[in-house]
């Protein structure tokens, strides 16, 4: 599969789904904590968001390395199969806010109905800078793309 391909993909995956599935660690035990993400559209970063006092925001202050796992399944047997599946590797920051004003609309975009979560002033918005994709399809066909590409 051609890189242009799977980028292509992974923006059609990326557009269809809400929900994630976002690994954090702390003291060398994993944490796992299914999230509502937005992507850009150079798909550079995915945005969330958290309360401040969550764990997941405290494992990510620790250690910004974080992943965000993004499929299609639907609970199929078809599913081993003609699934697909991105898991999205990075570092994570709260959006500095010169730049929330552009990174915002795009997550109230997507999730209109978490307005009054997303602005909650104890409401972190938070970014995961992408450094790759890896896509699996058809089980067990692996390909990784590069953000620096």
């Amino acid at each position: 599969m051609r890189q242009e391909q799977s980028r292509e993909i992974i923006k059609e995956l990326l557009a269809s789904q809400i929900q994630a599935v976002l690994a954090t660690q702390s003291q060398h035990q994993p944490y796992t904590s299914l999230m509502t993400f937005a992507e850009t559209d150079d798909l550079s970063q995915l945005l969330f968001a958290t309360y401040r006092a969550t764990y997941k925001y405290s494992n990510l202050m620790d250690n910004g390395r974080a992943a965000l796992l993004i499929d299609n399944r639907t609970c199929q047997a078809s599913d081993h199969y003609d699934g697909i599946a991105v898991t999205a590797v990075g570092s994570v920051a709260e959006v500095p806010e010169e730049q929330r004003s552009l990174l915002l609309p795009l997550y109230l975009e997507k999730h209109p109905s978490l307005a009054d979560f997303v602005l909650a002033p104890d409401c972190a918005l938070l970014s995961l800078q992408v450094e790759h994709y890896y896509l699996v399809s058809q089980f067990q066909n692996v390909v990784v793309l590069p953000m620096d590409q």
